[in-house]
């Protein structure tokens, strides 16, 4: 997918490893239940060997801040984390995949240990240390695989360490996805890095995904905490692949510092150019995340005008892309816009009908196929091939209003059904 670039933005390579002082890996550990099923004896059964285990390390203690998941149901790293970063600092993050510790009696018990590990393999305190997991539910954590993988974990660690550790993090994910820019404060060159994983059990509920951000901007706790705020909102509370909120979603950003900028303490200038980099990161990463949607060939984006206000415009833009119908007739090629026009008027939101437009658009071009809540004659030939298109974009206005926003989701495919039936195998 192409990177949507930025003014005063300059996209780089590296992801988490991209801005100074950053090192990361990761390493396959065997979490795998097919993994512990051979080890048990049981003949014929493929260990897989991808990374499951990831680590990334700052040279030097970073302000930092993050934000979790709404569902009810929370995975253990999710308590332990909050706690570690009471204090607004941390300097690493362990995390792995296969295996969600969640709604598990054990499971604080071995996301602290998980802590520990990482914090004497590093010589820390296991207070700045970031802990997360995703994968499955409701399945108890083998924690002796960590134990046993977290040395070469650690003594594997390097600044070009990104491809490893984005690769630990990935379940259902058929691509890495990872994202970098570099901007200039007080005459300083930054930079911004993250990585995600996300492909399913995603819906605009906070954070939708593990993403995890690294800076080597100076910027205080508090403002941190507010940016991520703020533009995870604009960005990673826009996407939604299935309607699920998972139960492990987690965001997390450090900041070393280490570009040595003047520390950016007021919402000044210099916090505006922070929250566009943080924003076009986050921005090219949910775009990712949403087409590469378990079983998507396609990435919608649903852009709302016309509003009275943007919230008014996000609910619908939301709405229009959280249709399981909607996303079947995109799977199909097929113009169905009675399906979006159905999904706009059940948006909780105060707008006239009557003065709905939409226009479908892709790389093939443009076609307007309703006008002021009434369909238009179109050509179904045309609007099929606009739909054959990868990304597709689906543009509604509701009115005259200022209001505007823009959503991401993907398709609804059989595949989408065929990867959730046979998740635990």
């Amino acid at each position: 997918m192409n990177i949507k670039a930025f003014k005063n933005m300059n996209f780089v390579d590296g992801g988490v490893c991209a801005a100074r002082g950053f090192k990361a890996n990761g390493v396959h550990c065997g979490i795998s239940r097919k993994a512990l099923v051979e080890k048990e004896g049981v003949e014929n059964a493929p260990v897989p060997k991808k990374n499951d285990l990831a680590m990334i390390v700052s040279d030097t203690p970073c302000t930092a801040a993050a934000m979790y998941t709404t569902n009810k149901v929370q995975g253990a790293p999710i308590a332990v984390t909050k706690e570690n970063l009471k204090n607004g600092m941390a300097q690493a993050v362990i995390v792995n995949s296969v295996n969600a510790n969640t709604c598990n009696a054990d499971g604080v018990e071995k996301a602290e240990k998980m802590c520990e590990l990482a914090a004497d393999a590093l010589g820390l305190d296991k207070s700045d240390i970031i802990v997360a997991s995703t994968g499955v539910i409701g399945q108890p954590l083998p924690i002796e695989p960590i134990i046993a993988g977290v040395p070469a974990l650690a003594e594997g660690l390097s600044y070009e360490g990104n491809t490893a550790a984005v690769n630990a993090i990935m379940t259902t994910d058929t691509c890495p996805k990872e994202v970098a820019v570099q901007f200039v404060i007080d005459g300083k060159t930054c930079t911004l890095g993250g990585m995600l994983k996300g492909s399913g059990m995603i819906h605009p509920n906070m954070a939708t995904t593990l993403t995890f951000l690294t800076t080597d901007c100076a910027i205080d706790a508090a403002l941190l905490h507010e940016a991520l705020r703020q533009v995870v909102n604009l960005t990673l509370n826009r996407v939604s692949v299935d309607g699920d909120t998972s139960t492990n979603d987690m965001v997390c950003v450090m900041a070393n510092g280490m570009a040595e900028n003047a520390v950016i303490s007021a919402e000044n200038d210099a916090y505006e150019m922070f929250k566009d980099a943080l924003y076009a990161v986050l921005m090219n990463l949910a775009r990712m995340m949403a087409r590469d949607g378990e079983g998507a060939t396609k990435l919608i984006e649903c852009v709302c005008t016309g509003a009275q206000d943007d919230k008014t415009a996000a609910i619908v833009a939301k709405s229009v892309i959280t249709s399981s119908l909607f996303k079947a007739a995109i799977f199909g090629e097929d113009a169905n816009w009675g399906r979006i026009l159905c999904a706009v008027g059940y948006a909780p939101a105060d707008f006239d009908i009557h003065k709905v437009d939409v226009t479908l658009a892709s790389a093939k071009g443009k076609i307007d196929v309703c006008k002021n809540g009434a369909g238009l004659d179109f050509s179904e030939e045309f609007a099929k091939e606009v739909l054959s298109e990868e990304e597709i974009g689906v543009l509604v206005t509701i009115g005259d209003g200022a209001g505007s926003a823009v959503a991401w989701g993907c398709d609804l495919t059989y595949d989408y059904v065929r990867i959730n039936g046979d998740y635990r195998s």
